[in-house]
């Protein structure tokens, strides 16, 4: 039987900030799934930093979303048809579903989900590619060590919030900054990030640092670019290690910022600087969530979901994550 679903397209590409204007709820039909095919019915949706520059008409590492497209993003659901031995009706699973409420697609490329082992929806945060990107940028980027001390930009995000944990859990000082006092206070008293800073309540954020990494920085994972990237820098040690994760700063910007003009630091201290996707770590998928989900029984891993209700506010879900209004993963709960 066809299916009804809801789905979201790109309607115009934004100006600056996204707006809801920039998008369209719109009804569809799909067929049954055809020979190696899966129907999903959509739990949870996923809004990520990387959606704003999928937006742009410009080339990148995957293809932008044209206008009048379904709007690109990971998802989880329930198979509710199958035509794959992959999959039996009534399986969790989660893959690049778009921003929709139903989807028949081909089963290769999505990812069984154990609903025993952790709440399904983390499978979209600390037990996806939310978790992995944290742990191999941690772990394979920035080689962190014990007793070296770690600085995370965008601390109580989704990944920051993440990869400063598995900071702590390898014997790193590790030191975050985000946007309010609360966000603060949450990594440092209940994540247990050593120390921090809101961004937004002050100017000079390398003499902060300085206070807060008192033996200078060895590595820095970098969610946000900008000035407090800049004010990285000049505090490296010698054979610091930088793991580019996100320009969430740069990503509404019409007219790119001057820069770099800080490289030169990189001659001094002979530091490595390397931006990597989460795509690269395909083959050690089954590693990295094997860790995550032990640290996360064993209390290692703490993590913070805020959820909106009803596809038809995706878009706003996604507007507020980029304004840094939330703490932890932000998801869409597809039905209320």
């Amino acid at each position: 039987m066809p299916y009804s679903a809801q789905r979201i397209l790109l309607a115009s590409r934004p100006v600056g900030w996204p707006s809801e204007d920039n998008f369209q709820l719109v009804d569809a039909t799909l067929p049954d799934p055809g020979d190696g095919q899966i129907a999903i019915e959509v739990e949870y949706l996923s809004v990520d930093p990387y959606m704003r520059s999928r937006m742009r008409d410009t080339a990148s590492y995957a293809a932008p979303v044209q206008v009048g497209e379904l709007m690109t993003g990971a998802g989880l659901g329930r198979v509710i048809a199958s035509n794959s031995p992959r999959y039996a009706v009534g399986d969790w699973v989660t893959g690049v579903t778009g921003w929709c409420s139903h989807l028949v697609t081909e089963a290769r490329g999505f990812r069984k989900v154990d609903p025993a082992l952790a709440p399904v929806s983390t499978s979209l945060g600390v037990l996806g590619n939310t978790g992995l990107t944290a742990y191999f940028g941690v772990l394979d980027v920035c080689q962190a060590k014990a007793g070296e001390t770690m600085v995370v930009s965008g601390a109580a995000g989704a990944v920051g919030s993440v990869a400063g944990q598995i900071g702590r859990i390898l014997g790193c000082r590790v030191v975050g900054t985000a946007g309010s006092d609360d966000k603060i206070a949450w990594i440092t008293e209940e994540l247990g990030f050593d120390g921090g800073f809101n961004y937004k309540a002050m100017d000079d954020y390398r003499q902060r640092l300085k206070e807060l990494c008192p033996a200078g920085i060895d590595t820095y994972f970098d969610n946000t670019g900008g000035p407090l990237t800049d004010a990285v820098f000049p505090l490296l040690n010698l054979r610091a290690r930088v793991a580019v994760c996100g320009q969430i700063s740069q990503y509404n910007s019409e007219q790119p910022e001057m820069g770099p003009r800080l490289f030169w630091h990189l001659i001094v201290k002979r530091a490595r600087v390397e931006g990597f996707l989460v795509i690269d770590y395909a083959d050690r998928f089954k590693e990295g969530l094997a860790q995550l989900a032990a640290w996360l029984r064993e209390g290692k891993i703490k993590y913070r979901e805020e959820v909106e209700m009803g596809i038809g506010h995706t878009p706003k879900a996604f507007i507020e994550m980029m304004r840094g209004r939330n703490l932890g993963k932000m998801l869409v709960k597809v039905r209320p």
